[in-house]
């Protein structure tokens, strides 16, 4: 039998493109050779689509600020419609019908549903939610909202936009304090920490909101809550399933899990698997993350944090992760891992998954 192409697509234009390096060789390190063969594409900061070779990824180590792509050829065509034999119309054929896309593109212009509605449009396999789904995973304003409306427990948040921030400075600025003080400000669409502050008063709000702004149109404030961070993956499509959560535990000196903590310092932050909570937190936990993963179109693959207030109890969700990371230190396979699933096996159901979407979507008519 022969083997499926897998298309690892990694880099891309968000300000995560480092990180994307660290995760995409671990998916490059666990795949499948008998059932799979790699093909790998970096995306550069201008958004070209160009071939990377192995050694790109097998040298994707430690700090992530020091990687970098190195293209061994020409920019690629992008594909956007299937030709009428299946084969993508592109000079080069950069795709092929029965291929299959891994994305490992972190924040926007890869986890945002860019990339998806180009791949639906091409008819190609792809892992991960949908382009809905990954559009709403990443507006965490948005998410915020349909969370709320289906009675899930969220921090209580302001939203300020680049538009009314310079149309009323004072107006945003009253606003977004009217949660008092800690707060968090941080982009609407990013993930890693990107633009991330704490903000302990007054006359910090402004440049952590203007920091934020610097990477998205919209900012999220959040009220701060002293809380524990617990995480849970998901895995699946009509019938997702979680594993065991984890907790992370910050030691770093910005005093949250930041993006210094994350990549940066080798100490910023532990991981406990599984997390220190009673059996029946775990299973609210675990049916809790199910519930955000449904009720935001989610498919294939998720990581949901929560924070657990520390004095009453109550269980925030907190944010959604579509294309979680899959770096050394990352949590979504070390918990799979913990639950019984290796990550040779993680990443080949994951792929399988994105099959079974391409087979379910290609039995759906498009004309009358």
């Amino acid at each position: 039998m022969s083997k499926v192409r897998i298309i690892i697509l990694f880099g891309g234009r968000s300000a995560e493109h480092e990180v994307s390096l660290l995760s995409a060789r671990n998916v490059f390190v666990a795949l499948d050779r008998d059932r799979f063969e790699p093909v790998l594409i970096g995306i550069d900061k201008q958004g070209r689509w160009r071939p990377e070779a192995e050694q790109t990824l097998l040298d994707a180590t430690g700090d992530p600020r020091t990687l970098s792509l190195k293209a061994v050829g020409h920019a690629l065509e992008v594909p956007v419609y299937p030709d009428s034999g299946g084969a993508m119309a592109t000079a080069r054929a950069l795709l092929r019908h029965d291929d299959v896309v891994f994305p490992v593109l972190h924040g926007t212009y890869g986890e945002d549903g860019t990339v998806q509605g180009l791949l639906e449009l091409a008819d190609i396999a792809y892992v991960g939610p949908g382009t809905l789904g990954s559009a709403i995973g990443l507006d965490k304003d948005v998410a915020k909202r349909l969370l709320a409306q289906a009675g899930i427990l969220v921090v209580p948040w302001r939203l300020v936009t680049a538009h009314a921030f310079a149309r009323d400075r004072a107006g945003a600025l009253a606003q977004a304090a009217e949660l008092g003080f800690p707060v968090f400000a941080k982009p609407c669409n990013a993930g890693s920490s990107v633009g991330v502050s704490k903000v302990t008063s007054p006359a910090e709000l402004e440049p952590a909101l203007r920091a934020a702004l610097a990477f998205d149109s919209k900012v999220l404030v959040e009220a701060g809550i002293n809380a524990r961070e617990i995480e849970c993956a998901v895995l699946g499509n009509d019938e997702p399933q979680a594993s065991i959560p984890a907790e992370i535990i910050v030691h770093h000196k910005d005093g949250f899990y930041s993006y210094d903590a994350k990549y940066v310092d080798a100490d910023g932050a532990d991981g406990k698997i599984p997390a220190d909570i009673s059996p029946e937190l775990t299973a609210r936990v675990r049916k809790l993350a199910v519930d955000t993963f449904r009720c935001l179109e989610l498919a294939g693959m998720a990581r949901v944090d929560f924070f657990l207030d520390r004095k009453s109890s109550a269980l925030y969700v907190n944010e959604v992760n579509t294309i979680p990371g899959f770096t050394a230190i990352s949590m979504y396979p070390k918990m799979w891992e913990a639950s019984g699933v290796s990550q040779k096996e993680l990443i080949s159901r994951l792929i399988d998954l994105a099959i079974e979407r391409r087979t379910e979507r290609r039995k759906l008519k498009t004309q009358m």
